[in-house]
């Protein structure tokens, strides 16, 4: 069985997979974490590993940047797949001043600029949320770990180089922490198919101080959300 976006077979996947927006973070992930590791998909080199985590059976595959790309990713991974639990682990860019450089936020509900929600036909506005179970299982990792962590909600913008550069400050007035570009689609999809899902970022610059991480680091040295979806994965 295979998809126009992935050539794995029926059984490939775990029941839980791991979602970097950049597929080299997937295989670093892979390289780094998994034994025994398989990959299995190469299209259009959104890498796909399946392997082994203390015993555990994980997936991580590379989502792509924005809601379209994790869209089609994510819906047949649950459609096609029998994929229980997608939890994203990715890069924010902080709306707050205490939420820091490689500081990790667990996105609790995503907030959107997106018309994404509009396919659903709803009379009102969608709160996309994630799967309390995993986010209550991802605060007490990160607490056992001691991790420096946040709970809150986040911003899926469609928008990465705004026209009005300061509108982010709209958003930081409502509590928003951090801004992303994916959350909100991946929360309305497994809310509609019945689904798990949790976002864990990791803070990659700043709207409110002048620091940003560099691009290897956002490949390879954001290891603690990458370790706490590993622990809570299913």
């Amino acid at each position: 069985m295979s998809t126009p976006h992935n050539q794995a077979n029926k059984g490939d996947f775990a029941k839980t997979v791991l979602f970097p927006g950049d597929p080299l973070r997937a295989k670093f992930i892979a390289e780094h974490f998994l034994t025994d590791v398989k990959q299995v998909n190469g299209v259009r080199n959104m890498l796909a590993f399946t392997g082994y985590y203390n015993g555990k059976k994980v997936s991580v595959m590379g989502s792509g940047m924005g809601m379209p790309s994790v869209g089609i990713y994510a819906t047949e991974l649950y459609n096609e797949y029998g994929v229980e639990s997608i939890i994203r682990i990715g890069s924010a860019g902080s709306y707050q001043a205490d939420c820091k450089l490689f500081d990790v936020v667990l996105a609790e509900g995503a907030c959107t600029n997106s018309s994404w929600a509009h396919q659903y036909g709803l009379p009102g506005t969608f709160s996309a949320i994630a799967s309390f179970d995993l986010l209550k299982k991802a605060y007490d990792k990160a607490q056992e770990l001691k991790v420096r962590t946040h709970v809150g909600n986040i911003l899926s913008s469609d928008i990465f180089y705004n026209d009005r550069p300061e509108v982010w400050k709209n958003w930081a007035r409502m509590g928003v922490m951090a801004v992303e570009m994916e959350t909100y689609a991946l929360y309305s999809i497994a809310a509609s198919l019945h689904k798990k899902a949790l976002t864990i970022l990791t803070i990659s610059d700043s709207f409110i101080v002048s620091e940003e991480t560099t691009a290897e680091q956002r490949e390879k040295s954001f290891t603690d959300m990458m370790k706490i979806a590993l622990e809570i994965a299913e």
